[in-house]
């Protein structure tokens, strides 16, 4: 009902349907970027794409699954640009200009968390995302969907508009190439 109001032109649903998936849509281009300031930059071209193309939504899928498709089809022209230039999307200059990880920015507000665990989390995110840059932008999507997301295989195959089988083929080879060991030293940690 909200989609068919926003179609109409009533902007205070649109509102609610950006509230609904908010932060879905944000956690989802700053992990697949791995930048805070480019899923920012991504989380709003999402949405004004969703504003402007809204007339043309035909309820083929849920809002969820058309809204994930914009994000990562932009997430995936960003990485395959980032990579032609080859900048590491983990990292990002500090205002001193120095590089810094850029989950190491983002604060552990578990209750248990001190110092040694804090320094234990920061190095395995990097190991992880040391292994996720091994991945091609498509097989880094799809993994982190299904394993961060926990979407099920057929609602990652409806997001890129492609087949189930597919999809457990690009999931078979990123996790294959996880599993390799890296040239610095084995990643077997999945």
């Amino acid at each position: 009902m909200l989609i068919r109001q926003a179609q109409q032109g009533n902007t205070a649903a649109f509102e609610e349907l950006v509230q609904q998936y908010d932060r879905a849509v944000l956690r989802l281009a700053i992990h697949l970027t791995g930048s805070q300031e480019d899923g920012q930059d991504i989380y709003q071209e999402a949405f004004l794409r969703a504003y402007i193309n809204l007339p043309r939504f035909r309820f083929e899928c849920s809002f969820y699954t058309w809204i994930y498709r914009i994000v990562t089809n932009l997430c995936l022209d960003h990485l395959r640009k980032k990579n032609s230039r080859g900048r590491d999307v983990t990292t990002m200059v500090s205002p001193d200009g120095d590089e810094e990880e850029v989950l190491n920015r983002m604060p552990d507000h578990n209750p248990g968390a001190g110092p040694e665990r804090s320094l234990v989390g920061r190095e395995l995110r990097r190991c992880i995302l040391r292994a996720l840059g091994r991945l091609s932008p498509r097989e880094r999507m799809v993994f982190e969907l299904k394993h961060y997301h926990g979407l099920k295989l057929r609602t990652v195959a409806s997001i890129p508009n492609t087949t189930e089988g597919t999809i457990k083929n690009t999931l078979f080879r990123a996790n294959d190439k996880l599993r390799k060991p890296a040239r610095r030293g084995p990643l077997n940690f999945l």
